[in-house]
């Protein structure tokens, strides 16, 4: 199936499951304070079958067409949403995960990245969305320390906000995603769940969540 396809199926499936809803009055408040239009909880995948069955061999796919596989020892799931999806991704690929954690462990053997990652070994990071890609950075950094190598980072979505995009140039990592947050907003317009003027709200906070927030 054509990328475009694939972009557009997935827009349609997060909608059906509400992995993606829209809130204009009041906008939802993320957990840094940033307002939004939109909340996006691709957890609700793993509670789908033929859905997260649909999204683990699409992303399989775009795997297997940009990466080679030769390339790839273990994946790693960022927490907490990235790890299902990095357990899935490791069973169809027949390979180790591990997954590193937001911070060390206070007890125990106090861990940042759990399970066994040999020196040397090549990743991938699973991350469920991209917003300002601070997550997926973290993990590969993580990584990285420890003399793990990270190319690569894929996710479910992104909101290619701006500065997500250069973050993720500034550290090196090339990222992969089946849909984008400007398609699934076109996908709810067409199917009637955003008006034209909502749709044109979602779309400018993509372009520029902080100063579309301003605007309230």
């Amino acid at each position: 199936m054509k990328t475009q396809q694939v972009a557009q199926e997935v827009a349609e499936m997060l909608l059906k499951i509400k992995a993606v809803t829209f809130r204009f009055d009041p906008p939802y408040t993320y957990t840094t304070g940033l307002k939004s239009p939109i909340y996006t909880d691709i957890r609700r995948v793993i509670s789908f079958p033929d859905v997260r069955r649909k999204v683990v061999n699409y992303l399989f796919e775009l795997m297997a067409n940009i990466i080679n596989f030769d390339d790839i020892d273990y994946v790693s799931g960022t927490a907490t949403a990235g790890i299902p999806l990095a357990a899935l991704m490791a069973e169809k690929l027949d390979i180790p995960m591990i997954y590193v954690r937001k911070a060390t462990k206070k007890h125990g053997l106090e861990n940042l990245i759990e399970g066994y990652l040999k020196k040397g070994s090549k990743v991938v990071v699973i991350e469920d969305i991209y917003s300002t890609g601070s997550s997926a950075i973290h993990n590969s950094d993580s990584i990285r320390r420890v003399g793990g190598k990270v190319d690569y980072s894929m996710a479910i979505m992104t909101y290619e906000i701006p500065q997500a995009e250069i973050n993720f140039k500034k550290n090196d990592i090339k990222t992969l995603t089946l849909t984008t947050g400007k398609i699934v907003a076109k996908t709810a317009f067409e199917k009637n769940i955003l008006t034209e003027k909502e749709k044109k709200k979602v779309i400018d906070w993509f372009d520029n969540p902080y100063e579309w927030a301003k605007k309230l």
